[in-house]
């Protein structure tokens, strides 16, 4: 009788065989249709083209380890450039090798580079074949060959992928409808379970991401603020910027910190390595090492089809965008310029070059993973959050979690996957739309009235009469608001004490305004102010602003510092966060009893502006309005964007007590930073991560 490692040995050998007549086939098709169409490249007679396409594949794989020890010493850059001219050069020699076949010029090798590429693409469509597996089928074909039974070494492998953006509304019916079907059938056969988290104020990616890869985002009150300290905006999809946030709130112990790996994402968590990652790209690190990008880069024609692809994915923006303006769709926003060439790169290039860094270190097995795939949340913010080509992204995605799949059966290490996102998405026309002007533009109309204010303006201060009442009397202090008072006056440096910006000596050179939008929260800071600016200085400084913004169509209220705590302010009511004292009509109540502890925690940061300015929501439609020009938004609260999604094993439970069930009854993971103590247990229940000493 046959030995049953023999017959298991014999079997993986059957698959090598046929899986590499599958992919020579399609290449040797695109080879003899490249010599027809491409002036220069020949190939007689017919059948060369089949001993093209093996010696193409056979120059690739006696190149690729020199390659390997090449952008091993070189770095992620040199690996990027070598690999592109030699994925000219393995076609180069397989040519020259090859009786019958010739090719003349530069133009005849990339002419037939991308003619292959396209013709492989479409042949892949048509066949229903995974674009992403077919990126890393040699990869699971040698694992498979080496490993060809579960022969790892007992320990768990943890892979983590964030779908950037996804609302867990949208999750679920994408489950329920079969339309991702990985993740419904993770669901529906009882591997996985599903929940729903909450993403506090600011509920954007550089907020919760840090919380979720390094367990806190103290200080990020947006997506880019003005820093009163540093002088400057700070922008946090830039790398000195992401370097600069992370190194204050790393302790070296983030999420992935014990020989994990980052890919593609605002900050490390710790990870021993970093690959595409913000906030290590200007640091030594650099794009990370080079060894991991040359499946992608080096491959023959594997570069060249993802740039077809990227190209069919910019056509079918323009042809989307241009279908939503014939059909009256609204809410709407031009969709053009820079973003349909982010929209090809995000949907194509980027989501492959990531199936590939992650293949690559699940092989070599590395503990625990995190990948965030951006492709949903780009197209939402400019196509809609349930937009048709908005979910083809999330099914785009859901694809890769099947190709993951399979690469994790061919793993030393049994892998278990989790799928989060950082936060959901809401929509809503623009606050430019609605008012046909930014909000900076609101603000410094509001800031420069005179004496002869507009009838307008003296319209908005008379109705302005019956809030001022109302803040009058929360104001009037107390034993308790005047520690509040004597506390933050501490903090700013005597912020209360200043006159205006024309009294400050050392704020000389700074701008007098600086306004940013983060989705549906607009922010205001007075740079030459120091500190916080309280509301009595607002109010004395500049009397109409308030008063003007809450009577402009898409402001629901705003946020201002007070000697009582921060205020939220809206047109016929006053909240005071910190002591739930409400006066007038509580500006809060349609945006749920989560809002004023989400609003009061961004408003004690010390990097949180002088006015926090939110939209409206419409509660029968669950609009928002942004105050940048994106249809589809997240930052404040409303809708969906704070209903943040989490896919885990079944086998792992929320735990108990890490679970806020003070509102509603409704038990949620409540922030970022408590599902980051969520994945942190099940990281060292599965033995991944080593426990602190006082932790059991």
């Amino acid at each position: 009788m046959t030995d049953p490692s023999r017959r298991r040995r014999y079997r993986a050998g059957a698959r090598d065989v046929r899986d590499a007549l599958l992919g020579l086939v399609p290449t040797a098709v695109a080879l003899l249709v490249a010599s027809w169409l491409v002036d220069g490249f020949e190939l007689t007679p017919w059948w060369a083209a089949i001993v093209l396409a093996a010696a193409t594949g056979v120059v690739d794989a006696v190149a690729r380890p020199l390659l390997r020890l090449l952008a091993g010493r070189a770095g992620a850059v040199m690996a990027l450039t070598v690999g592109l001219v030699v994925q000219l050069l393995v076609l180069w020699v397989a040519v020259l090798i090859v009786p019958g076949a010739s090719m003349s010029g530069v133009g005849a090798f990339l002419g037939t580079l991308f003619v292959v590429a396209i013709i492989l693409a479409v042949t892949r469509w048509l066949l229903g074949v995974n674009d992403s597996s077919y990126l890393v089928s040699d990869l699971i074909r040698r694992g498979t060959r080496r490993h060809p039974t579960d022969a790892g070494d007992g320990t768990e492998g943890v892979v983590v992928v964030q779908i950037d953006g996804m609302p867990y509304p949208v999750l679920r019916f994408g489950v329920l409808s079969g339309d991702l079907p990985t993740l419904a059938r993770w669901v529906r056969s009882g591997s996985h379970d599903m929940a729903q988290w909450w993403a506090r104020v600011p509920s954007t990616t550089p907020a919760s991401q840090a919380a979720l890869l390094h367990g806190t985002n103290d200080g990020i009150c947006a997506f880019r603020w003005y820093d009163k300290e540093l002088g400057r905006l700070v922008v946090t999809n830039r790398p000195a910027d992401a370097a600069l946030v992370e190194s204050r709130l790393s302790d070296g112990r983030g999420l992935l910190a014990g020989g994990g790996v980052s890919v593609s994402n605002m900050f490390s968590g710790d990870a021993a390595t970093s690959l595409m990652v913000m906030s290590r790209v200007s640091g030594t690190q650099g794009l990370g090492p080079g060894r991991a990008y040359l499946r992608f880069f080096a491959s023959p024609f594997v570069f060249a089809r993802a740039l077809v692809l990227t190209v069919g994915e910019m056509i079918k923006e323009l042809y989307q965008g241009r279908q939503q303006r014939l059909r009256g769709v609204e809410p709407r926003i031009r969709r053009h310029g820079s973003y349909v060439a982010l929209r090809g790169a995000t949907n194509a290039v980027l989501r492959d070059l990531n199936v590939a860094l992650v293949a690559e270190h699940m092989m070599a097995g590395a503990p625990v993973i995190y990948v965030d795939f951006v492709d949903y949340d780009e197209i939402a913010h400019h196509a809609g959050v349930a937009r048709a080509e908005s979910l083809a992204a999330l099914r785009g995605v859901d694809r890769v979690l099947s190709t993951l799949e399979q690469v994790a059966a061919a793993a030393p290490r049994r892998y278990r996957f989790v799928v989060l996102s950082d936060h959901g998405q809401s929509q809503g026309a623009t606050f430019l739309q609605l008012t046909g002007r930014t909000l900076e533009a609101a603000v410094r109309e509001r800031i420069g009235a005179t004496p002869a204010a507009s009838v307008d303006e003296t319209q908005a201060v008379e109705a302005w009469g019956p809030v001022n009442a109302m803040l009058t009397q929360v104001l009037s202090v107390t034993r308790t608001t005047s520690q509040w008072s004597a506390r933050r006056e501490q903090q700013a440096g005597g912020a209360g004490m200043v006159l205006g910006p024309r009294h400050d000596l050392s704020a000389i050179g700074r701008p007098e305004l600086v306004v940013a939008g983060s989705g549906n929260l607009g922010l205001v800071w007075f740079p030459r102010l120091p500190g916080r600016v309280p509301w009595r200085t607002l109010e004395r400084e500049f009397p109409g602003l308030v008063p003007g913004l809450l009577t402009e169509p898409g402001i629901g209220f705003v946020v201002v510092d007070s000697e009582r705590g921060p205020l939220a302010i809206g047109p016929a009511g006053v909240h005071v966060l910190t002591d739930a004292v409400i006066e007038g009509t509580d500006p809060l109540s349609p945006f749920g009893p989560r809002a004023a502890a989400d609003l009061a925690r961004v408003a004690a940061m010390s990097t949180a502006p002088d006015i926090i300015v939110h939209s409206t929501f419409d509660d029968r439609t669950g609009e928002v309005h942004a105050f940048e020009e994106l249809v589809g938004c997240h930052g404040g609260l409303g809708g969906w964007q704070n209903r943040a999604a989490l896919v885990h094993p079944a086998d792992w439970p929320l735990d108990d007590d890490l679970l806020d069930r003070s509102v509603d009854g409704e038990a949620v993971l409540y922030g970022a930073d408590v599902v980051h103590r969520q994945l942190v247990r099940w990281l060292e229940r599965c033995g991944v991560r080593a426990a602190k000493p006082d932790e059991s």
